[in-house]
């Protein structure tokens, strides 16, 4: 450890973020440019460098946390860049957009405030850019192998450009139109600038794969067929199938999913759409589901200038400390969050109806119908507080205004619409997640499966951790011999928990 007594003199400090009443009025990340990096060296200077880093075992790509910290304390960076994409293929992303499990591991969160491991890792991802220290890796040789994977995610990036590294020619066959999946278009522009992700794309055609977009599986190209005509095939299509919301009303216009809504604000990001067909813009809007899906919609209904946003979440609200009886450390806990959707929801007060703090959150809310006008269009919402065990408390029914209403429930498994399921035969588990073995494989040779397609909806840290392993399985199975991949986790290792 570069400072022994940093964790007792330095204060954690986070990326400050830019003022609220400037950033909703675009879609740029809500840091403030430039004023990570000064912060960086003291921050990491906290690290205890631990005996036993609880920080790997929270982390499921297994993070070397305490040596890219000291690195960074020291001002090596090229040494921890390289110590940073041993284990992790897209830190940029991760220091982003992970909630940093890590950082509710760290032995300093036991009675301090933890180490900003996150913003330390974003800092070294951007640091290997700005200085070339992350340039593409091509192999030396190939091994004449081929291998198809479909889907653009997380998991299918990992995957893909560690069976490319490997040797192995690879095709990743993308739905949409851009790579990506949901960082593409689910993920606002105000968490991640898609140039990150260009950037990475580029990186991987550089080192040889190869990229088909426009390309549904199932229904441009034959599943089965694909199958024939490559070694080994990779689902890793997410869990695409959003979970409904059956009450009273659900048919009325205006009621959307939240993955109806996100990508068409995303494209007007991309400049494909003047504005959205399903904009926000003027509307009383109420967001069913108290995630982080739910939180994209509520930012990106703010800077389409609602009249009101309002959130509900059917669980209490949590506290703003660890229970540990319930949750005890390393485990990462339920707490009161404030993210930069609800913090400009909060400044805004974009929802007086919320809980006292105004973040735009109704806690403890369950939606009982909606109601419409006599045009078929909704028109306000009913709801009811509930207890602990989600039954309804008499006499708490009361009624939104909701002309415009996102269902942000999460998602059951992979889309079964398109074909691709049933043409290449595998089996499915109970829960509709795409059934494998302790090898990543499906019951269809050849086959595997990975990331949130089989695992269920989970954490993009979690899905670039399965890509990494599901290659590692793959080469395996290619090569006849015991991969030299790493495989950070096995198809049923899972979050720490009581």
């Amino acid at each position: 450890m570069a400072d022994p007594k940093g964790f007792l003199t330095t204060p954690r400090r986070e990326w400050p973020r830019r003022p609220v009443e400037e950033r909703v009025r675009d879609w740029d990340e809500v840091h403030v440019p430039g004023a990570l990096l000064p912060l960086i060296g003291p921050q990491a200077d906290r690290c205890m460098d631990c005996g036993v880093p609880f920080c790997h075992e929270a982390c499921p790509l297994g993070n070397l946390i305490p040596d890219w910290n000291d690195l960074v304390s020291r001002a090596d960076w090229r040494a921890a860049a390289e110590r940073l994409h041993a284990t992790n293929n897209f830190p940029e992303f991760t220091g982003r957009l992970c909630p940093a499990p890590c950082e509710a591991g760290c032995v300093l969160a036991i009675n301090q405030p933890a180490v900003t491991i996150k913003n330390v890792e974003c800092a070294i991802a951007d640091r290997a850019w700005e200085e070339g220290f992350a340039p593409p890796a091509p192999p030396d040789r190939l091994s004449g192998r081929t291998v198809a994977v479909i889907g653009s995610g997380p998991t299918g990036l990992a995957a893909a450009q560690q069976l490319t590294r490997a040797g192995h020619t690879v095709a990743v066959y993308e739905r949409d139109d851009r790579l990506g999946g949901l960082m593409r278009y689910g993920i606002p522009a105000f968490k991640m600038e898609k140039h990150h992700l260009e950037r990475r794309v580029e990186q991987m055609r550089s080192e040889g794969t190869k990229f088909r977009t426009s390309t549904t599986v199932g229904r441009d190209v034959d599943a089965a067929e694909l199958r024939s005509r490559y070694d080994a095939l990779v689902i890793a299509t997410g869990a695409t199938a959003w979970r409904e919301l059956t009450v009273p009303g659900r048919e009325l216009e205006g009621i959307h999913q939240a993955m109806e809504y996100l990508p068409l604000a995303n494209r007007v990001c991309e400049g494909d759409l003047e504005s959205s067909p399903l904009s926000a813009a003027g509307r009383h809007v109420v967001i069913v589901g108290g995630g982080d899906t739910g939180a994209d919609c509520l930012g990106t209904a703010v800077r389409e200038g609602a009249a009101s946003v309002t959130q509900l979440d059917i669980y209490r609200r949590p506290g703003a400390e660890r229970d540990e009886e319930a949750e005890p450390w390393p485990t990462y806990p339920k707490l009161y969050r404030l993210s930069p959707a609800h913090e400009e929801a909060r400044d805004l007060r974009t929802a007086p109806s919320a809980d006292a703090e105004g973040d735009a959150r109704v806690f403890a809310a369950s939606t009982l119908r909606f109601v419409g006008d006599g045009g078929g269009r909704v028109r306000a919402l009913h709801l009811v507080e509930v207890d602990a065990g989600r039954r309804p408390v008499p006499g708490t029914e009361r009624t939104l205004p909701a002309d415009f209403v996102l269902l942000a429930l999460g998602f059951s498994g992979p889309d079964q619409e398109d074909g691709l399921i049933a043409q290449l035969g595998v089996g499915l588990e109970p829960r509709g997640t795409i059934a494998r073995d302790a090898g990543f494989g499906t019951d269809v040779r050849g086959v595997f499966a990975a990331g949130d397609a089989a695992r269920g909806q989970s954490l993009i840290v979690w899905a670039i951790a399965e890509g990494r392993a599901v290659a590692a399985a793959v080469d395996r199975y290619l090569t006849g011999v015991p991969s030299r991949l790493p495989a950070p986790v096995g198809p049923y290792d899972r979050p720490m928990t009581v």
